[in-house]
């Protein structure tokens, strides 16, 4: 194959234009005369009268999300659990509820992350949260463990 005997796979097709001579006649598939048989017609559409009489819901821009947006992990500093739990607890998103340090979110419990801010004396057993590198440092360095 060469490139003077490439063909296309689907021709071009032209759109009829109507209303120059030759197939239909008279109205041109405009089917009535005067304003909506002109060039150029600029009609009103009847829906847009009848969406500007709707009262807007105003405050929130059109590309918002109208639901209220809540935190995908909880954060948790090291020293609200230095106050709450004693010596040797284990620390989990559900004994953070029971303590009330965190609320349910939608009925469940929500995801947790615990950070570094602070200093631990106690150790602590957490399991089932999300741990930073510093916060990690310093349950291990109290005598505590992560899982």
């Amino acid at each position: 194959m060469q490139t003077h005997n490439i063909k296309r796979k689907n021709p071009n097709y032209k759109s009829d234009r109507v209303g120059r001579g030759g197939k239909r006649g008279k109205t041109s598939g405009r089917g009535t005369k005067g304003q909506n048989a002109r060039s150029g017609r600029k009609k009103r559409p009847e829906m847009r009268d009848l969406i500007k009489k709707i009262p807007k819901l105003r405050g929130l821009g059109k590309n918002t999300n109208k639901t209220v947006k809540q935190y995908s992990v909880l954060p948790i500093n090291l020293e609200i659990i230095e106050k709450v739990f004693s010596k040797g607890d284990k620390i989990t998103p559900s004994s953070l509820v029971k303590a009330g340090v965190i609320n349910l979110q939608k009925g469940k419990n929500p995801k947790v992350k615990i950070l570094g801010k602070g200093d631990l004396t106690k150790n602590f057993n957490v399991s089932g949260c999300a741990v930073s590198a510093e916060a990690k440092v310093k349950i291990e360095k109290a005598g505590g463990t992560v899982n």
